[in-house]
């Protein structure tokens, strides 16, 4: 069973068609749109402060989005990837853009649409990833433009990590 836990009589609002793994943790001020999972040990913890989260987003194994209290909430856009063991702390991530595994995106920070944060990246406080580039590195530094394939490719995970949704959720065959 997973723990959707209200926090200070604010209940968690989960979209449509959306796979929470039993042992994921979703409490208190957040909203998930239509065709989210979040998956095995991720934590979507909106106790201090509020997280809004797009359709189609996949918030990884491990992953914690959290916020800070009464300063930064924390949007996430629609067919956005959130890597194994990432952080995303009070900030914004605009629509198709992929956050690496273990990477780290820190308050106030932006993350414009089509972008790849690298695995292992830190994006600091106030920062501005700029649509269409790859960022890497401590703290993380635009290194290319994207190609339109690598474009199509995180469209292509948001659309896999659905099909992976339905292979756990019951009566549904399995693909």
């Amino acid at each position: 069973m997973s723990y959707i836990l209200p926090v200070k009589g604010v209940h968690p609002t989960i979209g449509e068609n959306c796979f929470v793994a039993p042992n994921a943790t979703i409490a208190g001020d957040v909203v998930l749109g239509d065709q989210c999972t979040v998956w095995f040990n991720a934590v979507v913890r909106g106790d201090v402060n509020q997280i809004r989260i797009g359709n189609k987003t996949n918030i990884q194994d491990g992953a914690v989005i959290h916020c800070t209290y009464k300063k930064t909430g924390t949007f996430i856009g629609s067919n956005v990837s959130v890597g194994h063991n990432a952080i995303v702390h009070g900030c914004t991530i605009e629509d198709n853009v992929l956050i690496g595994m273990g990477a780290i995106v820190m308050d106030n920070a932006l993350v414009q649409e089509h972008t790849i944060i690298a695995a292992g990246a830190v994006v600091l406080e106030k920062s501005i990833c700029e649509g269409g580039f790859i960022y890497a590195g401590v703290p993380a530094k635009k290194v290319k433009a994207l190609t339109q394939e690598q474009i199509s490719g995180m469209a292509q995970t948001a659309d896999n990590y659905v099909l992976y949704a339905s292979w756990f959720q019951e009566g549904e065959e399995k693909q």
